[in-house]
């Protein structure tokens, strides 16, 4: 008979744990395959010289954090449809318009993207590089921008059909698009099937070849999907919906800010090491894109917290919107100390994913690279959980106060620090990790906190 009652008690959690991790893999292995359709163009960039590769990086940097910083506006949508449908599961209209201003924000802020795009080359000037990459980092913007719009609508319809059930749909059109990328880029840089042989400009070209592939691609499995499509989320697509476009910007925005004050911590910390040394700056790219990588993982369990905990937040179940975050949240903390682990005691392995660990010319770089990923592996566990605790509370919708976090920790005790360490300790690139490890670290404590007193914050009572 106790067995039995245990059982019973700990049936909730179980299942709760099915339904996380059943959204979270899909997420998480789209997310790594995401990372592998921009290592392709890179790849083929690299052939092409020092200077094009530089230009593309520049590009791509000021490209990619306008994309995710709209795209972080816009996929609160998977928030509102989740709390739909734990309030009403037949929410259709509910869902839908929520979907249909999620589209009509994309295409205004993809408008404001390619407006910035456009402009590239001044603000590459502006910023200190030189006339001759700024325009050649110019031009490929100019191209590039016509995939901001495909983009961010595809991020909205990602959000949707993940939320929906479906975020498998999310891996494989993304693993298409891997496969896409590398066509895309082969026919456009060396010039193929009859192509003109564009280099640089082909790379950009192949991107919004890529990007209207994947926004099709979701269109196509919308359509054929019997769940997906009696939802009608194009229907009466010229209707506006003021108060949801509010709802969405209200609660988004902060999202958006969060996601420009994380890339400026790690895009400054890469200012500050290009002023210590050029090996120093090396090492720290190669180590950060491993962190990058291991990182993927519990950014797709923090998605899918947002819609668990969504979904529970609409239905007013209490006691699940605690399972549902603390799950994700254990999930996440375990994984990262599995990569921690592997930074720990395989750095080598791991580098040579990237580089030839072996190679004299790379000696430099691989003992900057191995010294960083010991504290990389010291802050896995802190980046896992601030991702988790972050996506739970956007759930809940609430987002102001936690970029008021972000912010906080990012830029003061975080950046501080690597400012302090880096340039009046002896510790420099190293110190400069050890910021970005506060700031995490930071971020962590007090996300978690504020998860923890949610209900005692009155974060668990819908408004309306």
């Amino acid at each position: 008979m106790p067995n039995a009652a245990i059982s019973t008690r700990d049936a909730p959690w179980r299942t709760e744990l099915s339904a996380t991790l059943a959204l979270a893999w899909p997420l998480a292995l789209a997310n790594l395959l995401q990372m592998l359709v921009h290592a392709v163009d890179v790849i083929f960039v690299a052939r092409l010289g020092e200077r094009e590769l530089a230009a593309s990086a520049l590009a791509i940097a000021l490209f990619g954090l306008v994309m995710w910083a709209f795209s972080g506006l816009t996929g609160i949508v998977a928030a509102l449809i989740a709390e739909e449908l734990g309030r009403r599961r037949h929410a259709v209209r509910e869902v839908r318009r929520s979907v249909r201003m999620g589209l009509w924000l994309a295409v205004a802020t993809g408008l404001v993207g390619m407006a910035v795009c456009w402009f590239g080359e001044a603000i590459m000037l502006a910023s200190g590089q030189t006339p001759a990459l700024s325009a050649r980092a110019g031009d490929f913007l100019r191209i590039i921008m016509w995939a901001m719009i495909p983009m961010v609508a595809a991020s909205v319809l990602r959000n949707f059909v993940s939320a929906l059930g479906r975020p498998i749909f999310a891996t494989a059109i993304t693993g298409l698009a891997l496969g896409a990328s590398l066509l895309f880029n082969w026919v456009f840089v060396f010039g193929n099937l009859g192509a003109p042989a564009l280099g640089l400009e082909g790379s950009a070209l192949a991107s919004v070849c890529t990007s209207l592939f994947v926004l099709a691609s979701y269109l196509v499995a919308i359509g054929r999907d019997r769940r997906l499509r009696r939802y009608r989320i194009f229907g009466n697509w010229w209707r506006a919906e003021w108060s949801r476009l509010r709802e969405i910007v209200r609660v988004g925005s902060p999202v958006m800010v969060i996601i420009i004050a994380e890339a400026g911590l790690f895009s400054g910390a890469a200012l500050l090491m290009g002023r210590i040394g050029e090996s120093e700056l090396a090492g720290h790219t190669v180590a950060l894109q491993i962190a990058a990588l291991a990182f993927q993982v519990p950014f797709g369990v923090g998605q899918a917290a947002t819609i668990r905990v969504g979904y529970h937040f609409g239905a007013g179940d209490r006691a699940a919107i605690g399972r549902a975050g603390w799950l994700g949240i254990a999930v996440a903390a375990g994984f990262m100390c599995l990569t921690a682990a592997a930074m720990l005691f395989t750095p080598k392995l791991l580098l040579s994913i990237y580089v030839d660990p072996a190679a004299p010319a790379n000696a430099a770089m691989v003992a900057f690279a191995i010294s960083y990923m010991t504290m990389a592996a010291a802050f896995q566990l802190f980046d896992g959980v601030q991702a988790v605790a972050a996506g739970s509370l956007r759930g809940l919708q609430d987002t102001r106060v936690p970029m008021a976090i972000a912010i906080f920790s990012y830029w003061v005790p975080g950046y501080g620090t690597a400012i302090w360490l880096g340039f009046f300790t002896p510790l420099q690139g190293f110190g400069v990790w050890v910021g970005l490890a506060i700031g995490l670290v930071f971020a962590a404590g007090l996300l978690t906190w504020r998860w923890s007193k949610r209900d005692a914050l009155g974060l668990t009572i819908r408004t309306a």
